[in-house]
């Protein structure tokens, strides 16, 4: 399995909207992805107040590939989202096991 975490500053004027459309618009659009595992969303703590999060398991490379195309190393970001992004950073880990 892939674990994407993609990390998106949001001026502070626009968190009100930006929340609401990150989970009416942005997790709809990762869930409908064919390969999800999972999709979790966090909002910005006082460490980082700008700051939130979109963390979604897929269950391999090929998964991945789909939903953000062969260079899914970038942000996938959908139609309309975009005025709220002032900058953003995508990372991929390879999940593993720890032994038993």
């Amino acid at each position: 399995m892939i674990t994407r975490v993609f990390r998106v500053r949001v001026p502070a004027e626009l968190h009100t909207e930006f929340e609401s459309k990150f989970l009416s618009v942005s997790v709809p659009y990762v869930q409908a992805a064919p390969g999800l595992v999972s999709v979790t969303v966090g909002r910005p703590t006082r460490w980082d107040p700008d700051e939130y999060i979109m963390i979604s398991v897929w269950l391999n490379e090929a998964a991945v590939d789909a939903f953000a195309g062969e260079n899914w190393n970038t942000a996938v970001i959908p139609e309309g989202m975009e005025k709220f992004v002032s900058e953003c950073r995508v990372h991929h880990y390879e999940n593993f096991d720890q032994p038993a």
